[in-house]
């Protein structure tokens, strides 16, 4: 995977780092795998906005992706990596020997003409799916399951992956890319490897368009606001500010709004860096 930054010849282009897409193999989506993707331009099912900032953007068709990986013991061979503009991470087509197609996140180093296979019995190779309690200690992993049979949602964005630190009767602590240390069943199901696309977080959009094509809309700063619109607003000329906090008052930079009676508190061995 690399990154190209593009020649100055526009001031859009000044600045713009794209990516190189050298991991995508196929242009075109799988038909069958494709579902319709409504805009909701931030607004709930009464049409108020609940969601602020949000609205137009390219029209998009969702990639229906195979989270579970719940067939278990059948090999699958990797048909083509492609890239997925609902997510940040690339996605790879998968056929079974039966002809059925899925569409599964794409580990880092996945290749095209490799098999992979979910289950018990499986190897702790790239791209493999396992129960956390099949998977060696020190293995980096991803696409990890909170309670078994959910499918995966914990590290899923590129370039992410946890790592599995021990193994203690019917639970796994598992290290997150947060930071975070946490204990989590050791039936729940994971997948070897790292996210792809891990150079994402070196792209520069370049301009203020490249914003508008991903549907979001300009944001005020808090701070050029009235006192009626935002507490951080008000004030003779350029003034601080103050304490940073939420429209609605919340404090921001390090407040935490973690419930300190959430049933799940004690699964946590270590909290998240601050």
């Amino acid at each position: 995977m690399s990154v190209r930054k593009l020649k100055p010849i526009t001031p859009g282009q000044r600045f713009k780092v794209v990516n190189g897409f050298d991991a995508i193999t196929a242009d075109k989506p799988e038909k069958s795998l494709l579902a319709p993707l409504k805009k909701s331009g931030g607004r709930n099912s009464q049409g108020k906005m609940t969601m602020r900032h949000r609205g137009g953007g390219h029209k998009r068709r969702y990639r229906v992706i195979d989270f579970k990986r719940d067939r278990f013991d059948a090999d699958a061979e990797v048909k083509s990596i492609q890239y997925d503009p609902n997510r940040t991470a690339f996605i790879a087509l998968v056929q079974y020997a039966d002809g059925e197609k899925r569409y599964i996140i794409a580990q880092n180093g996945l290749q095209v003409g490799q098999k992979i296979v979910s289950g018990e019995s499986a190897a702790p190779e790239i791209g493999n799916a396992m129960p956390l309690s099949q998977i060696p200690l020190g293995t980096v992993i991803s696409c990890i399951e909170l309670r078994p049979g959910q499918g995966a949602v914990m590290a899923r964005s590129a370039g992410t992956f946890a790592q599995l630190m021990a193994k203690d009767g019917k639970y796994v602590t598992i290290k997150l890319p947060s930071g975070e240390t946490r204990m989590i069943l050791a039936t729940c199901m994971a997948t070897i490897g790292a996210i792809s696309n891990s150079d994402h977080q070196l792209l520069v959009s370049g301009k203020a368009g490249r914003s508008r094509w991903l549907g979001r809309r300009p944001r005020t700063r808090p701070v050029v606001m009235n006192p009626v619109d935002h507490p951080m607003g008000g004030g003779e000329g350029r003034s601080s500010g103050g304490h940073p906090r939420s429209r609605n008052g919340i404090p921001a930079k390090g407040y935490r709004t973690r419930s300190l009676t959430k049933d799940s508190n004690r699964f946590i061995v270590e909290r998240r860096k601050k």
